[in-house]
């Protein structure tokens, strides 16, 4: 049976946001006015508002060959959100832009919202605005996430002190060794359309680089339960290392980072290992894990120890001891910021 397309100028630009848009409900008593006017209006009365923005590009962030539209959608919505549990504040809201262009039909923005109201209902938001327009190649999706903190519990990057001792949550190297496995299966798909994809028993791998969960829990559960307020913090969007050259830079700080102290599970070293790659250096260079890099205060470790899912792996330094990685075998080596470069060369 051949599948309905409804193209979206039948619908107009107005029309497709109503169209798209209707089953997003109200959550929120912050949010005010959502979609249907010519602003949104929020108010989050004593509490500092917390603001982020991501634009995703069809070639540069997602290729639409692996990656569903659900799943986009979802993925869109969950980097966003990402940004603000790293500020140690609870998202509230959303607005949702895109550029599309004309070989999309009503039917995949539909399945592309879909992801997003699936965010969108597990992470408690509103969806309360946003533009489209049309693009003569591809998709361009912008998402801003707005969110709410208390001024004295926010998180930033320039808190971290000499003594301080480093911490991440969940496990890191998974979602990049998910991206390699898909461009693989891409390439043979390309070399010889009809074989089909052999993903393996890498369900987890893969799960980490489409559909990648923010640490809500963290955030809303067990820091709050614990009354641990991170002295610095970022996401881990671009890999581990990256990340605490930010922390380390903003803070005029130095750090030892501890190969020992990163958490990678035993199937993403194995499949490093299968890639020819070092499992250290995909979870300090990959990227898109979305888990947490942060500082706490040497008194607060009691409160972390038997925190789930959090990995001790480093302490803070003099600026003048540089940014350094402790290897297993106790060598000492400068540490290289090799992550995602998001203009020009990345090597």
């Amino acid at each position: 049976m051949e599948q309905k397309r409804t193209d979206v100028n039948t619908l107009g630009e107005f029309g497709l946001i109503e169209h798209l848009t209707e089953q997003f409900p109200i959550r929120h008593i912050s949010t005010i006015k959502s979609i249907g006017d010519d602003a949104a209006v929020i108010n989050y009365k004593n509490k500092a508002t917390v603001v982020s923005t991501d634009i995703l590009t069809e070639g540069i962030h997602f290729d639409l060959m692996y990656t569903p539209l659900k799943h986009l959608g979802y993925k869109s919505v969950v980097v966003n959100l990402s940004d603000i549990y790293a500020m140690n504040a609870i998202p509230k809201q959303i607005t949702v832009s895109l550029a599309i262009s004309n070989r999309f039909s009503v039917e995949a923005l539909e399945e592309l919202y879909s992801g997003i109201r699936a965010a969108c209902d597990y992470y408690n938001i509103d969806l309360i605005g946003g533009d489209t327009t049309s693009s003569n190649k591809g998709l361009f999706m912008s998402i801003t996430a707005i969110g709410e903190g208390e001024v004295n519990k926010l998180a930033y990057r320039n808190g971290a002190k000499v003594g301080d001792i480093l911490c991440v949550t969940g496990d890191l190297g998974a979602a990049y060794l998910g991206l390699q496995i898909l461009e693989r299966e891409k390439q043979i798909y390309l070399s010889n359309p009809g074989v089909q994809p052999d993903l393996g028993k890498n369900d987890y791998i893969i799960h980490r680089q489409l559909k990648p969960e923010a640490r809500k829990d963290m955030i809303e559960k067990f820091f709050p339960e614990a009354q641990l307020i991170p002295t610095s913090m970022i996401d881990i969007s671009d890999g581990l290392a990256s990340e605490l050259f930010h922390i380390c830079k903003q803070s005029k700080v130095g750090a030892l980072l501890e190969e020992s102290g990163i958490p990678i599970r035993s199937d993403v070293q194995k499949q490093a290992i299968d890639f020819k790659l070092d499992p250290a250096t995909c979870a300090l260079s990959g990227g898109e894990d979305y888990e947490l890099l942060f500082t706490i205060n040497p008194n607060d470790l009691d409160k972390v120890k038997f925190m789930p899912d959090i990995y001790i792996c480093g302490e803070i330094k003099e600026a003048s001891e540089g940014i350094q990685l402790r290897t297993k075998g106790g060598n000492l080596h400068p540490l290289k910021a090799q992550g995602w470069v998001h203009f020009g060369d990345n090597g």
